[in-house]
């Protein structure tokens, strides 16, 4: 098969190579033929709320400056100085990356030239001696395209990309009606892991592995899941395999109610997913799922439980001035159960909340990873939480949480094992693991190598 397969050979049993994973001329080369080409999140725009606030994001070599400008306006910058080279701005050794405030002026530590919010160079140290060769165009940060959407921050280091919002469809169109820009920061935690960026990724990119690795989830549901690849990017949601219980109801991300009292099932998996995540719910969804006993009668249908404890929440958010957007049940079961957006990004979407994932690759090792992953939510007007990036070792489960620290699991253990003379490549399921086939389908047109193929 030819690195130019199509979405419909996607359904057929493929294979990968480990190369992708493993080499490190792959690696090196994803810099320039990857990451260099596609819009990747750097931040969410409540991070730099007034001119001057800024944030760096870092991605292979390359770092990258992000400011307000303007009240209404977002600059992304490469962090060096146009002089010799030299970081504007320096994270802290083991720090994610650096944030603060500039009052106008950038300046290079090295020989003080000077850059004010725009780009521009104000200050070169005996211009003169340039003569007429350094001019304004020549002495200016370079500029990177920046936008925004879901209230995050998005660059692109090619300036000829398409546009953001074209490049995010059909995800961002499915994705709107949940508002994630009104979201801010639960928690957010980081860490540098043992295995490459691309193993990270998909150890979220579907279902096909709870029963396996999060067995105390299996007695509130069933998770099969379809995968579907969405151009770039590409969604799973519940499906079954029985004719007539795929309606709108049954594929929502809330589908539960596995067992003889749907009251109590609901109330115990809400209280799991927080007690052992802190995230993919509320604790206003959480307290709303505990009087359900109380206020249905045994017996009720799961739908009807569903719908009641929805009703009840949202009823609760108003109470706090917090107003649920507009959900239609059609848009909200298109848009399935969680999305991987092109190439590094996992976005679990709920009523409040999303719970997300980004990997990026550490120093071109191709055996390390950056793994990060944070929970936004809606909060009443003034009572967001601050945040921060804190570290925490992978071996943290209390930092992590039972869940995440179970596929952790996974992730340093495929890393070591695809290395094995034994192993023949990795060989995704072709229904409920097509988001990771067609993850390698993109990258293997950015890269030129690398496609999924048919097995032998």
């Amino acid at each position: 098969m030819s690195d130019n397969i199509s979405v419909e050979d996607l359904e057929e049993p493929l294979t990968l190579s480990t190369d992708v994973y493993l080499s490190r001329e792959y690696a090196r080369a994803e810099g320039e033929r990857l990451w260099a080409k596609v819009w990747q999140h750097v931040g969410r725009v409540e991070e730099i709320p007034d001119v001057g606030d800024f944030i760096t994001y870092e991605i292979g070599e390359e770092s990258i400056l992000v400011v307000r400008s303007a009240p209404d306006t977002i600059k992304a910058y490469y962090n060096v100085c146009s002089h010799r080279g030299r970081q504007l701005v320096e994270p802290k050794p083991g720090a994610h990356s650096s944030s603060g405030k500039k009052r106008k002026l950038f300046v290079c530590n090295y020989h003080g030239w000077q850059y004010d919010l725009e780009g521009n160079c104000v200050h070169v140290l005996d211009r003169d001696d340039w003569k007429c060769a350094m001019t304004e165009a020549r002495a200016r940060l370079g500029e990177i395209r920046v936008d925004t959407w879901g209230g995050w921050i998005w660059i692109n280091m090619d300036p000829d990309c398409q546009p953001l919002r074209e490049y995010l469809e059909p995800m961002a169109s499915h994705l709107d009606q949940f508002e994630l820009d009104k979201m801010r920061y639960r928690w957010r935690r980081w860490v540098v892991f043992e295995c490459n960026w691309k193993v990270a990724i998909e150890a979220f990119a579907e279902s096909y592995h709870v029963k396996a690795t999060h067995p105390q989830l299996n007695k509130y549901g069933d998770f099969y899941a379809l995968s579907v690849a969405q151009g770039l990017h590409g969604n799973n949601h519940f499906h079954s395999k029985k004719e007539g219980e795929n309606s709108s109801a049954s594929k929502t991300v809330s589908r539960t109610g596995k067992g003889a009292d749907a009251r109590a099932m609901i109330s115990q998996m809400q209280s799991e997913f927080w007690d052992t995540m802190q995230a993919s719910t509320t604790p206003t969804m959480v307290a709303a799922a505990q009087r359900l006993v109380d206020e249905l009668p045994e017996g009720t249908p799961p739908q009807e439980v569903h719908e009641h404890w929805m009703a009840a929440a949202r009823r609760d958010y108003a109470e706090q001035g917090v107003v649920w957007p507009e959900l239609d049940p059609d848009r909200v079961a298109a848009a399935g159960l969680a999305w991987q957006v092109f190439p590094n990004m996992t976005i679990l979407q709920g009523n409040v909340f999303a719970l997300c994932y980004r990997t990026r690759p550490y120093r071109g090792d191709p055996d390390r990873c950056i793994y990060e992953a944070f929970a936004i939510e809606r909060f009443p007007q003034g009572e967001e939480p601050a945040t921060e990036w804190i570290y925490t070792e992978a071996d943290d489960a209390q930092g992590w949480g039972k869940v995440l620290s179970q596929d952790f699991s996974n992730m340093r253990a495929v890393q070591r094992g695809m290395k094995s003379r034994g192993f023949r490549g990795p060989l995704p399921n072709p229904v409920q693991e097509r988001k990771v086939t067609n993850l390698h389908r993109n990258l293997a047109r950015y890269m030129g190598t690398g496609a999924p193929r048919r097995i032998e």
